[in-house]
């Protein structure tokens, strides 16, 4: 479906305006899908964000900073998504021996193992979303969306 038919927006619409329009709608329908799934596990995105960042530390801490750093969205409060997760179990804070002042986040086995299960179903959520674009198109997209954060 067309974004005008999707949002029921006129033709007199510039292209920048359009196309920004596009990015935003497509994605928060990706977001809003992405959410159902984690929803059954009782996980937000940005929760699941989190956690695959400490699985990519790969047993190594991460500062609270880092972490922010590292995160899709970064306006989430970082410091909150932690404490959720030590609730749930599925990561530990501890104070780093060598500097007392830093905080060291790591994930537990059962948060690892919660993204063990998740992998299969994000992997194929991802394909199913992408499924009507060739790899080609998908290379193309991605370099296009590179490009438009050149301001990065």
């Amino acid at each position: 479906m067309k974004i005008e038919e999707a949002l029921k927006i006129g033709n007199g619409l510039d292209l920048s305006s359009k196309t920004l329009i596009n990015i935003q709608y497509t994605s928060r329908f990706l977001e809003e899908h992405f959410a159902a799934l984690l929803k059954e596990f009782d996980l937000s995105t940005p929760q699941f964000n989190v956690l695959r960042i400490l699985r990519g530390q790969k047993g190594k801490p991460a500062s609270l900073a880092c972490i922010q750093e590292r995160m899709v969205d970064r306006s989430s409060n970082t410091t909150r998504l932690v404490d959720k997760l030590i609730k749930k179990a599925l990561v530990s804070r501890r104070i780093c021996p060598a500097n007392r002042r830093k905080v060291e986040i790591e994930i537990t086995a059962a948060g690892l193992e919660l993204l063990e299960d998740l992998d299969p179903l994000t992997a194929a959520s991802n394909a199913a979303n992408t499924a009507t674009l060739t790899t080609t198109e998908l290379e193309t997209l991605n370099t296009l969306l590179d490009k438009l954060r050149k301001d990065e």
